[in-house]
């Protein structure tokens, strides 16, 4: 026989709003929600067997990251889902976000400049050498979405100074260059709180979550875009598919 968990059980309230706003997370975030009423408490509370205050708690973590707007004797509504950007594919944030919105690039910085020896290490080239320094802010619809530090490699970086940055992203213009295709790219993915210098250039508050991409793109067998991407937390979020290995299961 089967029993109906309640707020009774061991997990206290606030697990299971977390638990609550988790699944109602990913139908705001993947537009399920986006042309049916919002759920009321009723049925959430209905859905889950959890209580009504349980049910606002996790409506209220919703709230606090920027998916619902709550306005009283109105209801519940999406604000509106974020901006999906794959990770299944190495591509541009034009590319990745075709039929979501006009992608500008505004040009911050773009420059050469001597390589620090930790961007040479990862780059492969010699300490001190010059190397292409791009900073940019990206803009999705007039809306501040990213900012970018990009490093490139000097024999294609000097040819994207006289390039149209604000209208076309790197990737696609280092296959122009060389008539070769980028193979693949290193990914490191972390959440950090926005710095000032940030904060004031996508315009959120400082300390807000950011999630930062560190991304090195492969040309030729060869490293030649490494970028630092700090996204705002409130607009994008990953979406990829990955695959179990193979073979013996360790551990």
């Amino acid at each position: 026989m089967t029993t109906t968990p309640t707020d009774g059980d061991l997990r206290c309230r606030a697990d299971r709003a977390r638990q609550v706003a988790d699944a109602l997370r990913f139908q705001i975030l993947h537009g399920e929600l986006r042309d049916a009423p919002f759920p009321s408490e009723a049925d959430i509370v209905a859905d889950f067997a959890v209580s009504r205050n349980t049910v606002r708690e996790a409506l209220a973590l919703l709230n606090a990251d920027g998916l619902l707007r709550r306005v009283p004797g109105v209801g519940t509504t999406p604000v509106e889902a974020k901006y999906p950007h794959s990770i299944d594919h190495l591509q541009g944030l034009a590319e990745t976000l075709v039929g979501h919105g006009a992608v500008v690039n505004e040009v911050r910085v773009a420059q050469l400049v001597p390589t620090p020896e930790a961007i040479a290490a990862r780059l492969r080239i010699v300490p001190g050498d010059p190397v292409l320094y791009l900073e940019r802010r990206r803009l999705v619809d007039g809306v501040p979405l990213s900012l970018d530090l990009t490093y490139v490699v000097a024999d294609l970086g000097e040819r994207l100074l006289d390039a149209d940055l604000t209208g076309n992203d790197v990737f696609a213009l280092l296959e122009e260059f060389s008539g070769e295709r980028l193979q693949k790219a290193d990914l490191v993915m972390e959440a950090v709180a926005a710095d000032r210098h940030s904060a004031a250039t996508l315009g959120v508050a400082p300390g807000s979550p950011l999630l930062m991409l560190e991304r090195l793109a492969h040309l030729g067998g060869r490293p030649v875009d490494l970028e630092f991407i700090r996204f705002r937390g409130d607009r994008v979020t990953m979406r990829g598919s990955v695959v179990r290995p193979t073979g013996e299961v360790v551990g």
